[in-house]
């Protein structure tokens, strides 16, 4: 069984999840959101992000991370705070001697929902689906998404080339949305156990 964490960086409210791939079973471990007070500065509220997923990390003993990549943001101020976020939600996982990938959000949408344009209500309610669980917040259900896209047949990314130095090619394989083997029957057999707990209703 591998553990993989699942990151959605942000200054205001960090999320995370932990997910398991066991064969064919995916296994919702834990979620959560880390959410500074709106009143500290940008160097507290970083502090409080990074002890943060250091605890989770301590607590969950993930094998594998994954955090999402940057987007267009809505302007160069945002980005940059962005980026303050999931810098310091990769060093919390370096620190911690923890392999992290990065996936796009096209990817991540491909790999839970199916298609890379699905909306974030769509992921969401995938989500729930496959892990039989609702999410803390949307940023937990969003690092959640992250984390089951990260996941494959040896049950993290890495095996497809996604971990901490394996450069460009490896994100190019995930970006295009690969989910073979164990992550994919752990799809099927989630949504077949929903269906029969909905009466075969879908």
């Amino acid at each position: 069984m591998m553990r993989i964490l699942g990151i959605d960086p942000g200054l205001r409210c960090t999320g995370w999840g932990v997910v398991a791939l066991d064969g064919g079973r995916l296994q919702h471990i834990a979620n959560g959101a880390i959410q500074p007070k709106p009143t500290l500065d940008d160097a507290a509220r970083l502090q409080i992000i990074f002890d943060g997923l250091c605890e989770v990390i301590n607590l969950h003993q993930p094998d594998q991370a994954a955090i999402e990549q940057i987007f267009v943001a809505k302007s160069a101020g945002s980005a940059l705070r962005l980026g303050m976020a999931r810098g310091v939600g990769i060093l919390a996982c370096g620190v911690n001697r923890l392999g992290v990938g990065e996936i796009s959000a096209r990817a991540v949408k491909k790999a839970v929902a199916g298609t890379g344009t699905a909306d974030k209500k769509q992921v969401q309610d995938m989500v729930t689906r496959l892990l039989a669980v609702t999410a803390q917040n949307a940023d937990a259900a969003d690092a959640l998404a992250i984390a089951i896209a990260a996941s494959n047949e040896a049950g993290t990314a890495a095996s497809v080339g996604v971990e901490l130095g394996q450069g460009q090619a490896g994100k190019e394989q995930v970006g295009k949305g690969q989910t073979t083997g164990g992550l994919s029957a752990a799809i099927a057999a989630a949504l077949a156990r929903d269906d029969v707990s909905n009466g075969g209703k879908t």
